[in-house]
């Protein structure tokens, strides 16, 4: 294999011309990319989105097509294109009053606004009464006003649904007409400003407006993405090249090693168009960060040794031939690696995940090529006769022999080093494997984005923008009216009121307790008769045999709500027991995360586990050394395990950005193992004494794992400057993870190879 690699290193300098052909046609496919990906992924066949027949075939179950339901609209609050957040203590005042009817009748008359739906509008629950406004005229008297106050509070569809229960948050839930919306800016900032200008005709109404909802919480996240595209990266690269020329100080080394990463970069970006993978949250930020690291860290390794032979007086192109050829090898192992970590996100089941990982799959591919072909190509030019200079002055190089005294010690305690590197390992994994999946919808969000503080307002006021529902179904043994499906309905919706994490229930038990009369509300089940028709149906359908529950659920993260579901569930198994007519059912968005939070840990185990194998497997067959393979384990797992440790001490949970990281920090994480393994192997055909085969090897390259250590933890820290919550997850767990690689790879890894030497070492040594 090494032979192969030699021929393939020496076609790569003395054939050039083929080389920039190569180069500019893959060039040439990401422009296309850029401007028109249509052109290439036109070719392929378009597939259905994965699920999309399950999701069709279980939206037919239990739909009884013969049955035509009235002509009626369901009076719902639980949906809505966007909600403005109304926040002031002077909402039942005369001037509240007249205020809030003129920033409705505003947003009204916009074209993109259908309609808006507020505690103004809510029908009466009498279908015999005439409809009265929730708030009194502005002449009324300020008794009157807090009479309706009352009114509103015990509403069931206005108390903690429309209005808080301390009358200073109230809700306009907003449909659009996208026939009229001409921008984004129309379903957020659009909005907030009507009311705001609306709002500045009465002075003496202090009021607070905020946007979230579902489009604008989709709106922020995509606006975020395109931000960050290029902000980040920018301050990324920029600290990568300050760093880079405090490390090389060489100007021309430094332009070569970052022509590499660029193009990686460059490339990849136009090329994931072609696969619509663009879009991917991780792709704006994390995704060319990732690219560029792993490019400059080989790029620096191919870079170190070229300086090296032509400060030993190799002309250009020889130092160029004789450097690839010593590193190439490690370089190709390292992207074989490192591919196999990013390629294992594809295993996932999450689409976000899989999307990532194919990314990445294609940046480590791409960025390998450009490595092993720019970096030699430019050396073996013109531009390599400046390349070494200022080698001698390299900060790493300059201090390398006390970096070396950490190898001596390691040496000279091989065992307690050893053993101190296996029995760590095991407790921080052991302390990992505590950590609980979790997931939130500000995730996506920038901590300080409208739609994010709109979504924490909410959690604090009403219990929460999502809705979560409990949906009960009988058989036909049951009939619609009979009280025994108000009896289950009201169970339901007590133990739901007995959990102090779910907000405020609302159902037909909620309608009937309002109208007048008392007691249980199956003993009133006729009065379901007096209802208006439109909020009857939001909650209950006769002719479906279907009646909901629906209830809030605040953004605290749903492993906060995984016991509050777990009792619900058993709760509601033992309803079905004891009610044997009635099917009852948990949904909404908030459950099906809870439901499927195990799948993020088990994609963890596959991903991680797969990877795990592979490598350990490519680096048996690589090398030829079961041996190698097992002491390689320790170096490699040893920075994920404290990465893990940090977010179980942090008090974090597992997340997808967590699902993410740990499978790209692994294949990073092994890169630095590889170098040093293969120069270690080369060494020990030379020297064949294990300790002195160690302290050359990391002579060798010591100076490469120092530099590129650094220059990844200062890509991880830059991407910190983002105001994504996941970002920052992903930057912090990368930095951790490459510095404690190095770590076990200047600690462990000497210890473990010197306690566990290849036997026929061992006894030339000791016969020597």
């Amino acid at each position: 294999m090494s032979r192969r690699f030699d021929r393939f290193t020496l076609w790569i300098v003395d054939c050039p011309l083929i080389v920039l052909i190569g180069l500019a046609l893959i060039s040439a496919v990401a422009v296309v990319g850029y401007r028109d990906p249509s052109l290439i992924s036109d070719w392929f066949p378009a597939s259905a989105p994965a699920g999309a027949e399950q999701q069709d075939s279980a939206a037919d179950v239990g739909t009884d097509e013969s049955v035509i339901p009235p002509p009626v609209e369901a009076f719902r609050i639980t949906d809505a294109d966007a909600i403005l957040v109304v926040e002031s203590d002077s909402l039942f005042t005369p001037t509240g009053a007249q205020a809030m009817r003129r920033v409705v009748d505003a947003l009204e008359q916009l074209e993109f606004v259908d309609r808006v739906i507020w505690m103004d509008h809510v029908p009466g629950l009498n279908i015999f009464g005439l409809p009265e406004p929730i708030l009194p005229n502005s002449k009324a008297t300020e008794q009157r006003f807090l009479v309706a106050k009352e009114k509103a509070l015990d509403h069931p569809f206005v108390g903690g649904q429309l209005l808080s229960r301390d009358g200073r948050t109230t809700l306009l839930l907003i449909h659009f007409d996208y026939f009229y919306v001409t921008s984004d800016e129309d379903c957020t900032a659009g909005v907030k400003q009507t009311a705001v200008d609306t709002a500045r005709l009465f002075p003496q109404f202090d009021v607070q407006f905020t946007v979230t909802g579902r489009v604008p919480i989709f709106l922020t996240a995509m606006d975020a993405h395109e931000t960050n595209q290029f902000k980040y990266q920018i301050i990324g690269y920029g600290i990568i090249a300050i760093l880079s020329i405090v490390l090389f100080r060489g100007v021309v080394a430094i332009a070569i090693v970052g022509l590499a990463p660029a193009l990686g970069v460059f490339w990849t970006l136009g090329i994931i168009r072609i696969f619509d993978f663009q879009d991917n949250p991780f792709n704006d930020v994390v995704l060319p960060v990732m690219i560029s690291l792993v490019g400059f860290t080989d790029g620096v390794h191919l870079m170190v040794q070229i300086r090296r032979l032509r400060s030993e007086g190799l002309p250009p192109r020889d130092a160029a031939r004789e450097g690839i050829r010593k590193v190439g090898l490690a370089c190709g192992l390292t992207s074989l690696t490192t591919g196999i970590g990013f390629g294992s996100l594809t295993l996932a089941h999450h689409e976000i995940v899989q999307e990532f990982g194919w990314c990445c799959v294609i940046g480590v591919t791409l960025s390998f090529i450009a490595v092993v072909t720019a970096i030699p190509l430019a050396c073996s030019t013109v531009l390599g006769k400046r390349v070494q200079v200022g080698h001698a002055k390299g900060l790493i190089d300059r201090n390398l022999e006390r970096i070396g005294l950490v190898v001596d010690f390691v040496l000279r305690h091989v065992g307690k080093v050893s053993l101190a590197g296996i029995v760590t390992t095991l407790v921080l994994i052991a302390i990992t494997a505590t950590l609980r999946p979790d997931e939130r919808r500000e995730s996506v969000l920038p901590t300080r984005s409208e739609a994010a503080v709109g979504l924490r307002k909410m959690d604090r006021a009403l219990g929460g923008l999502e809705w979560g529902h409990v949906q009960i179904r009988w058989t036909p043994d049951v009939a619609s009216d009979d009280p025994l499906v108000m009896k289950v309905i009201r169970e339901i919706d007590d133990l739901l009121r007995d959990e102090a994490l779910i907000g405020n229930p609302i159902s037909i038990r909620n309608l009937v307790d309002a109208l007048p009369g008392q007691g249980l509300a199956e003993d009133r089940m006729s009065m379901l008769d007096l209802l208006p028709p439109p909020i009857k149906r939001a909650y209950y359908e006769p002719e479906r045999r279907v009646a909901t529950v629906s209830f809030r659920v605040q953004d605290l993260g749903i492993a906060t709500y995984g016991p509050v579901f777990e009792r619900l569930t058993q709760q509601i198994e033992n309803l079905e027991v004891a009610y044997p007519f009635f099917q009852i059912e948990l949904q909404g968005s908030a459950v099906w995360r809870w439901q499927n939070l195990y799948q993020i840990v088990v994609d963890l185990m596959t991903s991680l586990g797969t990877a795990s194998v592979v490598i350990f497997l490519v680096l048996t067959l690589v090398y030829r050394s079961l041996r190698i393979g097992l002491i390689s384990i320790i170096p490699n797992v040893f920075p994920l395990a404290v990465a893990g440790t940090y977010l179980a001490l942090a008090g974090m949970s597992l997340e997808i950005v967590s699902v993410c990281a740990f499978t790209v920090c692994l294949g990073i994480a092994v890169d630095d193992t590889i170098h040093f393994i293969t120069r270690y192997k080369e060494e020990l055909d030379e020297v064949a004494d294990e300790r002195l085969a160690i302290r050359r090897a990391f002579t060798s390259v010591g100076t490469a794992l120092v530099m590129t250590t650094l220059v990844l933890v200062s890509g991880f820290m830059s991407v910190l400057f983002s105001d994504s919550r996941d970002h920052q997850i992903f930057a912090r767990m990368g930095a951790i993870t490459v510095t404690a690689a190095l770590f076990g790879d200047m600690v462990f890894l000497p210890a473990i190879l010197a306690r566990f030497p290849k036997r026929s070492n061992t006894k030339w040594s000791a016969h020597k």
